[in-house]
């Protein structure tokens, strides 16, 4: 038994400030640990949240190089008597991965597998290691890991055995703890051992003195002493996760320590390395999508299903299908869903397709005979299953924001319950948000009776606080009453570990201290979790005081902004913010930590993440260290802050985590606001001037073309050039067309007689003064299409190239101007049509939120049309000129992110063109960024992710097309081919 002194210990060390000897830590840092040991006040912001509620800022944080390192931190921190709280991807939304002492990120450099073996079925690997990247690993072998997790894609395997993660088929696969068959452990105290579910840990019987051998030792007795208390206090079904599962000490379960320490949340030791079993990859699957009146209906469908064993069944609700729909700027719309309000996601498995497309008929033939029940779908092809999965994985970023645009928070985020119990459950939820209020979005894994909710907290007042743990407290009563687990996946963290004491009686709770002092007596690891816990409405990230009370809310009013039509957008704002009611900290929060950004494999968020693998570099680094300047008690300088400067130096403004991120957090607009209002009144960079200003700098140049590509072919002049403008010598700089576009198009010969539709075409400084032949191309295939195409009377620009660099009041003046030129167009049958993809985005999405008010911002926003959604509006049906042959096509970023590409795939189909679109993300170049001093290295490495090697791969008669300037320049500066607009390619086939 634990003695009263040592309870008191461990109590003790939970709640009071972990940071004894900080000093002296990172002084003896550098000879003890190879990693890096930071205690910045970036570092600090970084790692002070994950995708809970709640906040701490930790002391330090240490990135150990290997398990070696990582022992050495341990050490370190013993010695200096700091707490530690281990890290994988930060995707904890209980708060089981912040803490206040040393934070220790073990996913950067922990990531190795060490060792597959197919026959035995297993995996042994660090615990950084990505879920998504054993499975890539061990796919070839037939074989996958059985639990995932919707975050598989970033969440490492220690997060999951810490949290024992679940997933949509652990009904069918398992849980962590189901998988898990060895751990290489180390205590806080610096004993190391191994434990294994096959060799019962260390046999004291054989070797007391061995390492761990006492620890087991105590812990057999323990588990000894209170076999009674096991057997009967715990309830019995699967996803049962709150509190410590010592029932698996029980004899009868093989005193499996295994079991026992996955799902302790690091609050007991240290996972140094871990072997899995892996389960066999499905031979066929069916996807059954079932509707019903609610999901009420559908919650109570589940018994019957789960006599037919499906390998999952999930759950979604009207709400969230709405908000993944209303998200979709790039994709298409998911397959067609069935009539209904709520739905279940039913897959089914076999030998092959035809047995499995059985046990789907079996699966609808049991739905038929349950109330509510109002049809069914079955997908049978990979990608509609994958689209159908979208809106389940995706639901954790996407429920933040309710179709109201009211924010949506966890805390009482996934509750189990037995699944015959699952209805009542939900009912009796359900009347509890109608007579508090809240509401939120519904969906979850309802075959193992979890239930995700995301509901609107109001966690910015006092008495929202209040309400909002009077609501959870509630909570808690009812899934208890329903024989449940205050969680079924995610851990307790802070969020549900003082609730503990409502799902468990007196003498568990005692028991749990007990365990952890066996392990960690001084109360070093994750304190304030399980045991002794942090009270759930404290320390919350977004609390009544989200504002320091020393002046550092002047972030969000730096300065008056005078110039153009402010209307509506807040004082001192440049963006009005228009989704976020005009708030910059409410736009920031959108960022809730599900960490989508750190994604290896496809779309475009986040390329300077994918290169650097560094936090700060990530979409959610920078909303996090954007939150904390806002905060100001870590990052105090406000806008002027040269933390969160240097974290943003590597955002591309590539847009691509508006879109991907499910949140629609927009980094590259925060870009602009903050560079704005940081060298608002100072000297800024030279390539802010120089590559800022181009429209400017090319419309000069136009003067005297050939005397300006000459001056730039003198080394002397060029190398100056670059050394004044910020450029990069290894950057080669396009040179100006002999004659413009609009030149070009001045001096045609007026065609009458055409009765089809009018369109604006526009001139914009990569196409005018650049590639005037993809704009000659345009023009060419327009008018085969029966379209009349003019051009604005006076210059025209969209301000792009001021608001990638922050020049946000100049971008309004030029703005202003270019919107007197085009006054003149404004009507409901006029349309714009651009041939840049970054010019139209910024036309479409930059500009009604640099001038909110503004009614011919207004119109041009919406009447702005792509080159492709000009040809699908507008050509008659028997337009389409033959192109054949294959493309390989390279999307800019801006369009997958603001535009999208439908329009574009239907032409390709409709002209003959075998189209190859990319899932490689950014080119790398993005505009400016690529030309900047320093920045050349990163805009290669980012290439060489995807694009490049893609290009350089196909095939000599396979055409590259990227409708973007700089993807263009990109392609051809770093390959030996040349890619071409979209319109040039079809212009070549033109009679």
């Amino acid at each position: 038994m634990c003695s009263a002194r040592l309870s008191g210990c461990v109590r003790q060390w939970a709640h009071e400030d972990p940071v004894n000897d900080l000093e002296h830590f990172v002084a003896a840092a550098p000879g003890r640990i190879r990693g890096a040991v930071d205690a910045s006040a970036t570092a600090r912001g970084l790692f002070a949240t994950d995708a809970s509620n709640y906040r701490h800022v930790p002391a330090v944080v240490v990135t150990p190089l290997d398990v070696d390192d990582l022992v050495a931190t341990i050490a370190l921190c013993r010695e200096h008597n700091l707490a530690v709280t281990l890290r994988g991807g930060g995707t904890s939304i209980a708060g089981n991965a912040t803490g206040s002492g040393v934070v220790i990120d073990t996913s950067r450099h922990l990531h190795r597998i060490l060792a597959i073996d197919p026959v035995a079925r297993t995996a042994t690997v660090e615990p950084g290691v990505v879920l998504d990247r054993i499975n890539e690993a061990v796919a070839v072998h037939g074989l996958v890991v059985g639990p995932d997790p919707s975050t598989h894609a970033r969440c490492t395997i220690g997060g999951m055995i810490a949290n024992n993660a679940c997933g949509a088929h652990s009904m069918s696969a398992g849980r962590t703890d189901d998988c898990v068959r060895s751990l290489d452990v180390l205590l806080y105290d610096g004993t190391r051992f191994r434990v294994s579910k096959s060799d019962p840990a260390v046999d004291p019987t054989v070797d007391p003195n061995a390492a761990g051998a006492a620890v087991v030792a105590r812990v057999h007795a323990l588990a000894t002493e209170h076999e009674e208390l096991l057997r009967t206090a715990f309830p019995q079904f699967p996803r049962r996760v709150s509190g410590y599962a010592l029932d698996a000490l029980l004899p009868g379960r093989g005193f499996d320590l295994v079991r026992a320490l996955v799902g302790t949340e690091g609050t007991l030791v240290t996972v140094l390395e871990a072997t899995i079993d892996l389960v066999p990859l499905p031979a066929a699957k069916a996807l059954v999508v079932a509707g019903f009146v609610d999901d009420l209906a559908a919650a109570d469908a589940v018994p019957a299903l789960l006599e037919l064993h499906p390998a999952a069944v999930e759950g979604v609700d009207r709400e969230l299908v709405d908000t993944f729909i209303r998200a979709q700027t790039n994709a298409a719309a998911p397959p067609e869903l069935p009539p209904g309000q709520g739905w279940l996601l039913v897959e089914t498995v076999g030998a092959d397709a035809d047995q499995a497309r059985m046990r789907a008929d079996e699966v609808i033939g049991a739905l038929t005979k349950t109330a509510g029940y109002l049809g069914a779908v079955v997908h049978t092809e990979p990608a509609a299953q994958r689209a159908m999965w979208a809106i389940r994985e995706k639901g954790a970023g996407l429920a933040t924001r309710l179709p109201d645009g009211s924010e949506a928070w966890p805390g009482w985020e996934d509750a189990a319950v037995p699944p015959a119990n699952l209805g009542a459950y939900l009912r009796d939820f359900r009347a509890l948000q109608q007579r508090t209020g809240i509401r939120g979005v519904t969906y979850g894994h309802f075959g193992d009776g979890c239930i995700h909710t995301r509901l609107a907290f109001d966690l910015s007042s006092p008495e929202g606080v209040k309400r909002f743990r009077s609501f959870v407290e509630e909570a808690a009563d009812i899934v208890v009453r329903h024989g449940g687990s205050l969680s079924g996946e995610h851990g307790d963290g802070q969020a549900r570990s003082e609730l503990l004491t409502k799902m468990y009686p007196p003498a568990v709770i005692a028991l749990f201290a007990e365990f952890k002092a066996i392990f960690d007596p001084l109360g070093r690891m994750n304190p304030g979790i399980v045991v002794y816990p942090r009270p759930i409405d404290t320390d919350l990230r977004v609390g009544p005081r989200s504002r320091s009370d020393d002046g550092n809310v002047r972030p969000l009013a730096a300065g008056n902004v005078s110039e153009g039509r402010r209307g509506s957008r807040p004082a001192g704002l440049a963006f009005a913010y228009q989704a976020d009611h005009g708030d910059f900290e409410r736009a920031v929060r959108r960022c809730v930590g599900v960490g989508a950004c750190r994604n290896q494999r496809g779309g475009v968020m986040c390329p300077s993440y994918r290169v650097t693998h560094d936090e700060l570099h990530s979409t959610r680094g920078r909303a996090h260290l954007l939150h904390e300047m806002i905060k100001g008690d870590v990052i105090t300088d406000g806008w002027r802050s040269t933390e969160v400067r240097d974290a943003l130096d590597l955002c591309l403004g590539c847009k691509g985590c508006k879109s991907d991120c499910p949140v629609g957090v927009d980094v590259a607009a925060y870009k602009s606001e903050f560079l704005h209002q940081h060298y608002r009144n100072r000297l800024r960079p030279a390539s802010h001037y120089s590559m800022g200003n181009l429209p400017l700098l090319a419309r000069v140049a136009s003067l005297a073309p050939r005397f300006a590509n000459a001056l730039l072919d003198r080394r002397a002049i060029l190398v100056a050039a670059r050394k004044l403008g910020g450029i990069d010598p290894r950057r080669t700089l396009p040179h100006f067309a002999d004659e413009t576009f609009t030149r070009w198009f001045g001096k045609r010969t007026f065609r009458l007689g055409t009765a089809g539709p009018n369109v604006v075409l526009w001139p914009d400084t990569f196409t005018n003064h650049f590639t005037p032949s993809a704009g000659r191309a345009a023009v060419a295939v327009l008018e085969s299409a029966g379209v009349h195409v003019t051009l604005p009377l006076k210059p025209v620009c969209c301000g792009l190239t001021w608001i990638s660099t922050g020049q946000l009041s100049m971008a309004r003046r030029v703005l202003l101007r270019t919107l007197t030129t085009m006054s003149g167009f404004v009507g409901d049958e006029s349309f714009v049509v651009g041939l840049e993809p970054s010019c139209v985005s910024a036309l479409r999405s930059d500009l009604p939120e640099l001038l909110p008010d503004h009614p011919v911002a207004a119109w041009l926003s919406t009447h702005v049309l792509t080159f492709a959604e000009a040809l699908e509006r507008f050509a008659p049906s028997d337009w389409g000129p033959r192109v054949e042959g294959s493309a390989l096509v390279q999307t800019h970023c801006h369009q997958h992110a603001t535009l999208g590409t439908a329009a574009d795939q239907a032409v390709m189909r409709r002209v003959g063109i075998d189209a190859s679109t990319l899932d490689a993300g950014c080119c790398g170049m993005a505009g400016n960024f690529g030309f900047e001093r320093s920045h050349y290295d990163t805009s290669i490495a980012v290439g060489e992710l995807g694009v490049l090697p893609a290009v350089r791969a196909a095939g000599a008669d396979t055409t590259i097309l990227a409708d973007g300037f700089s993807c263009r320049m990109q392609i051809e500066q770093a390959t030996d081919r040349r890619a071409v607009h979209l319109a040039e390619l079809i212009a070549a086939s033109l009679d």
